[in-house]
């Protein structure tokens, strides 16, 4: 495993800690991801204004929104995570958020979609970077016993700020423009890179591991980019559990990603003129995914089939809810639904990211996540496309109920055929979190 030490050397990433709280580079890393994560909440509430309503884009243009934020996961998604895994893991972080403000400013001045989208696939860029090599970092500075907990807290501000960053923007909305939510994203972004900042010092010394976990002979020459992210694919083509979660994450996603984008859609022709509405769905999804959070924090054990299946399953239960609402339909409704697309979100993402992060020896963390980020990215493109076609041929409400009830049939068939496609047993929760007090998170 990679050992990172500081100034002095400390034993923060192999010595268990009585709480996750006492890790100060952790706690560094979450403030930081809180702050980014905030900012980027208040971000894609504007841009889906600006553009769905402010600009009356097409639908296919806003499912292009998506895609083009995709395309730089797929063409480095898996290189990004094998350069996570070899380079200093903070540099890179702290490059990403560097660059990633200065393309939000661009795109205050963006005039038409034209000007957006290449700028936003950019910005997208950085966090293809970003994301593997937090997670990697995490899987390092975090103790084993402690993993669980750190997944769910990023699970748990990312929620909160699901319902905080639109409840919020929507708010500003109502008094300001789109732009001063963009703003607000750039200026978290650089607070974030700030907090990172005293980080940049840690020494990072790489010990070769194998696919198995076992640790290589030191003595070993050092392998090339191309070889690590050879490894990174081979591993997760030897591991079941971890192949079965890629291409089970695969399909749901392609369902739910083909209306993800498509809610401002579906507004504006339900409920013509009420622009916070989103905001206001997106604020109770981050609700139901905070409560569901909570819950798991306090269980002792949860599968892998009933957290990944059974998030599919409300999540497809929601979407599908929301496709049968009309125009008369009372929108404590749309919040009722969209509580329910927040507790399989929570679900889903929670059992991710810790069946990851757990199933995935510590050197191989940022190759897994990048490969899943690419896998993933492809999905992204494909399936926006094809929900705006269907949307065109269909409408926007059937789309949403055919849509829903296919992510809910994948739900129950995660849960069904759990035994086959997660052979382990997944650890006790409270393993993971033993030693923490449960009012903590």
């Amino acid at each position: 495993m990679t050992v990172i030490s500081n100034e002095p050397t400390s034993n923060e990433s192999t010595e268990p800690s009585r709480s996750l709280w006492t890790n100060l580079r952790f706690v560094r890393m979450f403030i930081a991801y809180s702050l980014a994560t905030f900012g980027d909440w208040f971000d894609a509430l504007a841009i889906q204004v600006m553009v769905a309503y402010r600009w009356g884009a097409d639908p296919l243009i806003i499912a292009l929104i998506p895609v083009c934020m995709a395309v730089p996961g797929i063409l480095l998604g898996s290189v990004a995570g094998a350069l996570a895994d070899r380079l200093h893991k903070v540099k890179i972080m702290l490059l990403c958020d560097v660059i990633t403000v200065g393309l939000t400013i661009a795109i205050l001045f963006a005039p038409s979609p034209l000007w957006l989208l290449p700028l936003l696939a950019l910005r997208a860029m950085m966090g293809v970077f970003h994301v593997p090599a937090q997670q990697a970092l995490t899987r390092q500075v975090v103790a084993e016993e402690h993993l669980f907990q750190a997944s769910s807290l990023n699970g748990f501000v990312n929620q909160c700020s699901k319902v905080a960053g639109p409840l919020l923007g929507a708010v500003i909305l109502a008094f300001f423009s789109p732009q001063i939510c963009i703003l607000i994203n750039a200026c978290t972004r650089l607070l974030s890179g700030a907090v990172l900042w005293p980080l940049r010092r840690l020494m990072e010394k790489p010990e070769p591991v194998e696919p198995d976990g076992s640790t290589a002979d030191a003595r070993d020459i050092p392998e090339s980019l191309f070889t690590q992210w050879q490894q990174g694919w081979r591993f997760i083509q030897s591991s079941r559990t971890v192949l079965s979660t890629m291409l089970f994450g695969c399909f749901g996603l392609m369902a739910i990603l083909m209306i993800d984008y498509q809610f401002t859609t579906l507004f504006r022709e339900i409920k013509p003129g009420n622009e916070s509405l989103l905001g206001w769905l997106g604020s109770s999804g981050g609700a139901g995914a905070i409560a569901i959070i909570l819950l798991l924090n306090r269980l002792p054990r949860i599968g892998y089939g009933w957290g990944l299946g059974g998030g599919y399953l409300f999540i497809g239960a929601g979407i599908a809810a929301l496709g049968w609402i009309g125009p008369q339909t009372p929108e404590i409704w749309v919040l009722m639904w969209g509580l329910c697309i927040g507790v399989g979100n929570g679900l889903f993402m929670v059992t991710l990211n810790y069946l990851l992060q757990k199933e995935t020896p510590p050197a191989y963390v940022g190759r897994v996540f990048g490969i899943q980020n690419s896998l993933f990215s492809v999905v992204l493109v494909v399936a926006p496309l094809a929900g705006g076609a269907l949307i065109r041929v269909a409408g926007p409400s059937p789309t949403f109920q055919y849509i829903g009830l296919a992510t809910l049939v994948i739900g129950l068939a995660g849960i069904l055929l759990q035994r086959i496609l997660w052979e382990a047993k997944p650890p006790l929760l409270s393993e993971a979190k033993e030693t923490i007090p449960q009012e903590s998170v």
